[in-house]
């Protein structure tokens, strides 16, 4: 069950609480008087607090640029908080998000997993675990990504550790709000050699440029003029997997697209979304590369890919975006 061991109303009050209950989790409101939720948890990282957060923020830009930073410190995840005129419903609302960050995060506690970064001690060199040893000859020419929980602190090391000169684009699925989806490409763009951008229905696809599917709607790639391939966004196509974005969708459409010539990617996330995307994609000769369940925040959507031994190369975070990078060569 869940004990909670102590409130505080503001982020001081809440950074001597920490100090002194030790507690597994945290909510933080990121609108917090004397010292922020963004603030607190950069705080808490300096004091290598064994605790993991939860961020509950506005569905604002400035809302959502501070949520992303939070989730790229290593927040465990967020809720948005409700705009119904009635208290007692914006309750529920969070109580129900609250519910399902819950689960996941008890889940993700059998694996022992920390989102908020600990300081690294001597650790053995993770060992690439190449799963089918398979002869393949031919490079992609597209790169599909699909993460949830976890996702931004994940991307933040992955996308800015990719050349700029990659010569494929990249399409991506992350589980997030819309408005959020928008910070999220930003901040990643800030970080890295490849452009990227929130994407836009009807685009051209180029080369060396990160396609991130705007939160709420589906993302599709789709045949243009020519050789041309270009964006589809949808707002009315139904959620998958209870996801909109869904990875499925995406990798769909880029099995039809590319067939052989893609190589998808699982990361951190709950749930089953990929699963069927990566089946369809490997029918078609693509190459698949999932993340290891160590070094997940949540090992749920690469274990559906696992467990139905979908998966060609399985390796922790730090190895993906080299792994992407071979099958590119």
């Amino acid at each position: 069950g869940i004990e909670v061991v102590g409130t505080a109303n503001n982020g001081e009050i809440a950074l001597s609480r920490i100090r002194s209950l030790k507690p597994d989790l945290i909510t933080l409101d990121i609108e917090m008087p004397v010292m922020n939720g963004l603030q607190l948890l950069e705080e808490i990282i300096k004091e290598k607090h064994s605790v993991d957060a939860v961020m509950l923020s506005s569905k604002t830009l400035k809302g959502s640029v501070a949520t992303v930073k939070a989730l790229e410190l290593g927040a465990f995840d967020f809720i948005t908080k409700p705009d119904d005129d009635d208290a007692e419903v914006n309750k529920q609302l969070i109580k129900k998000d609250l519910n399902r960050i819950l689960q996941a995060y008890k889940r993700s506690q059998e694996f022992g997993n920390k989102t908020i970064p600990l300081p690294k001690t001597s650790v053995a060199q993770p060992v690439t675990e190449t799963v089918k040893s398979f002869k393949r000859t031919e490079k992609s020419q597209v790169v599909a990504i699909g993460i949830s929980t976890g996702g931004p602190n994940a991307l933040s090391k992955v996308i800015p550790a990719l050349p700029g000169d990659i010569g494929v684009p990249v399409l991506m699925v992350q589980h997030i709000p819309p408005v959020f989806s928008a910070s999220l490409a930003k901040s990643l763009d800030n970080k890295s050699a490849l452009r990227v951008k929130e994407a836009v229905n009807g685009e051209e696809v180029l080369p060396n440029t990160v396609y991130l599917a705007p939160g709420g709607t589906q993302m599709m790639v789709a045949s243009g003029v020519g050789m041309k391939k270009i964006i589809r966004i949808s707002q009315d196509a139904p959620a998958e997997n209870n996801c909109k974005p869904s990875v499925d969708y995406l990798f769909r459409s880029v099995a039809r697209e590319y067939g052989s010539k893609a190589t998808s990617v699982i990361m951190t996330g709950m749930g089953v979304d990929g699963k069927i995307g990566v089946k369809v994609t490997k029918a078609s000769g693509a190459i698949s590369i999932v993340q290891d369940a160590a070094s997940c925040v949540v090992y749920g959507m690469p274990k559906a890919v696992i467990e139905a031994g979908l998966a060609d190369i399985i390796v922790p975070l730090d190895n993906i975006a080299d792994e992407i990078s071979k099958t590119l060569k």
